[in-house]
């Protein structure tokens, strides 16, 4: 009853209907549509997670949000995705993965300016994948094996094949790190909140480690001091940033224009083992055609790069810090969906991607508004240190695919892509849309 009374409190309105405290422009407004099948109150959107993986395997655990939309009333409603939502993880996966992981985040803090998000999270995986510290990740999976001694069988670019060809060394390329994390960030509405400036503070606490009784690419790499971030490390970043967002819903925008550009700033001043800083910017555009044919028909598109400075740990190469999470590397879920997580590694990187969201339907089940859709998608990037390194020859290496989506109470994404490229076959189920 205390936990009930609290989330009332929490969650009630306090401004008169339809009275914003200041101007918001027209074009942030949610679609119609959208605000039709918006619903009010406090409700939680959250399933048993059932995930595969191609690194990590089967996995399972909770996953879910607490989310607070408030009234109709609330002049923010027509405006913002939820007035609040808190997101849990609580993850295993049968490859000895572990992962759990609290968000919050608040448009509009106390009907101010001010946005509020944060994280705390802890992950253990010993299935992370390290090829190379330089463009010549770029390498071949046959041109790999020729460089590591590795057997390799007709000299095959197939990942299978390669993995197979490892034999006695399956552990070669693979390390281990466990994380403690947290970040909080808040950002400023200008512009009448088709801008935002931002301000964060992360801290990490790591441990990176290899198997000691097999042979090691990343262990050959840091004793030969080819690299840093081998062992335990403390990183501490302060966090800035500017956003032009004109979606008019966030979490499956049917129109406008997101931008960003960050910047990270670590040294030994504010307690870090590392003097870096990291720059990164993107820009992700929506816009919604064939409006007489089809339910909803988005064309997504979405183009990022970053490049890392200074004395920095490999981890950090493939961590892109963005205001709506990090981006993990070229490869896996969200960058290059047809080669394995962060199969390409160097201080900058780039990619591009494509998307054509296609919602069928939607139906009210259980009182619950479920939508369907599919989406083709196609991905492409590479790695780079040097600027005649973004225009090398055979460099840009790309992925394509089908997905499928499940659109939960509008706000909740579940995520289904199977992508191809010319070294593997991937499959993802997941949350949320890849950007």
């Amino acid at each position: 009853m205390v936990l009930v009374s609290f989330l009332q409190v929490f969650a009630q309105d306090t401004l008169k209907p339809k009275e914003l405290p200041f101007k918001i422009s027209e074009i942030k407004k949610l679609d119609a549509e959208e605000l039709l099948d918006k619903k009010e109150g406090t409700f939680v959107t959250g399933v048993p997670d059932f995930s595969v993986d191609p690194l990590n395997g089967f996995g399972y655990g909770i996953e879910g949000s607490l989310i607070f939309n408030g009234k109709k009333s609330n002049p923010f409603f027509e405006y913002t995705p939820y007035d609040k939502k808190i997101d849990m993880v609580l993850f295993n996966t049968s490859r000895q993965q572990r992962e759990f992981i609290l968000t919050y985040d608040q448009p509009y803090l106390f009907h101010s300016k001010w946005r509020l998000r944060g994280e705390i999270g802890y992950e253990k995986n010993p299935n992370l994948l390290y090829f190379g510290l330089d463009k010549s990740s770029l390498q071949t999976l046959s041109q790999l094996s020729a460089k590591d001694g590795i057997p390799s069988n007709n000299a095959s670019d197939n990942y299978t094949t390669y993995e197979n060809a490892l034999g006695a060394n399956a552990n070669f390329n693979t390390y281990t790190k466990e994380e403690y994390i947290f970040n909080v960030s808040g950002e400023y509405a200008l512009l009448d909140s088709r801008m935002r400036i931002l301000a964060g503070f992360e801290v990490a606490k790591l441990n990176i480690t290899t198997n000691q009784s097999e042979p090691s690419r990343i262990r050959l790499d840091a004793l030969n001091n080819q690299m840093l971030g081998v062992g335990k490390s403390l990183v501490t970043f302060l966090q800035l940033g500017i956003v032009y967002d004109t979606r008019d819903f966030e979490p499956d925008p049917n129109r406008g224009v997101f931008a960003e550009i960050t910047e990270e700033y670590g040294s030994h001043a504010i307690g870090s083992d590392y003097n870096m800083h990291k720059l990164f910017g993107q820009v992700k555009l929506y816009k919604r055609i064939l409006p007489n044919t089809f339910k909803k028909v988005v064309w997504a598109n979405r183009a990022g790069m970053g490049y890392t400075f200074g004395s920095s740990p490999f981890f950090e190469y493939q961590d892109e810090w963005s205001s709506e999470g990090s981006i993990e590397g070229l490869g896996g879920a969200n960058t290059l969906r047809g080669y394995k997580q962060s199969r390409f590694l160097d201080r900058g990187m780039y990619f591009v991607n494509s998307e054509l969201r296609v919602r069928l339907f939607e139906r009210m089940i259980a009182k619950q508004n479920v939508g369907f859709g599919l989406v083709p998608f196609l991905d492409a990037g590479s790695v780079f240190n040097t600027v005649d390194d973004l225009t090398a020859k055979g460099s840009l290496r790309y992925s394509y695919g089908m997905g499928a989506r499940i659109i939960w109470n509008q706000s909740t994404i579940l995520r289904f892509d199977l992508a191809h490229s010319k070294e593997d076959q991937q499959f993802f189920f997941t949350f949320d849309h890849a950007f």
